[in-house]
């Protein structure tokens, strides 16, 4: 079998874009989060930008996300960061030729500045998600992918840098 044959295809633009488009919309976002991540709805994170390539995710500076040390909470930067890797992760195995399973493994962070404004986290991991997913397709075996979120203030200082470690692997076959 020619290494062609065994290769998943890549996700057609399409494919991509309409599920980036369902997180894109703020009613669709609101949906997924209430549904599915509860704790996004209530910190109010925003996906403002999503493709196949990377993803920025805002958190707002507030009463919901700030601590005693009058700046944003180290969890709510967690969950914007995660979610701006998490949404790649997430785009590649939907867009899959076949089931894929995703599951974060590590987290590491480094604060660099007091958060006191709303803080945009960006990950431009997309490609090595991609890449991750055809791999445990063509080999069937898990593959880790590491993937930085950057938060960076409104003026484009470095506030915090998330490194996440994902798992993908190809889901057997029920008998």
């Amino acid at each position: 079998m020619s290494d062609t044959a065994t290769a998943a295809p890549a996700p057609s633009s399409a494919a991509v874009d309409r599920l980036a488009a369902r997180l894109l919309s703020p009613l669709g976002l609101r949906a997924y989060f209430v549904a599915k991540l509860p704790l996004a709805f209530m910190a109010r994170l925003r996906v403002k930008e999503l493709n196949a390539h990377q993803c920025a995710v805002t958190v707002p500076y507030g009463w919901r996300t700030t601590n005693p040390f009058k700046s944003t909470y180290f969890a709510a930067q967690a969950m914007a960061a995660e979610l701006s890797t998490g949404a790649l992760v997430m785009l590649a195995v939907q867009t899959a030729p076949a089931p894929v399973a995703m599951l974060i493994v590590s987290m590491g962070a480094t604060f660099e500045r007091k958060a006191t404004e709303t803080l945009t986290f960006t990950c431009q991991g997309g490609e090595a998600a991609f890449a991750a997913v055809r791999q445990t397709l063509d080999t069937g075996e898990g593959v880790p992918v590491e993937m930085e979120a950057v938060g960076r203030l409104p003026d484009g200082t470095v506030a915090a840098t998330f490194t996440f470690t994902w798992s993908v692997k190809k889901r057997s076959a029920r008998a």
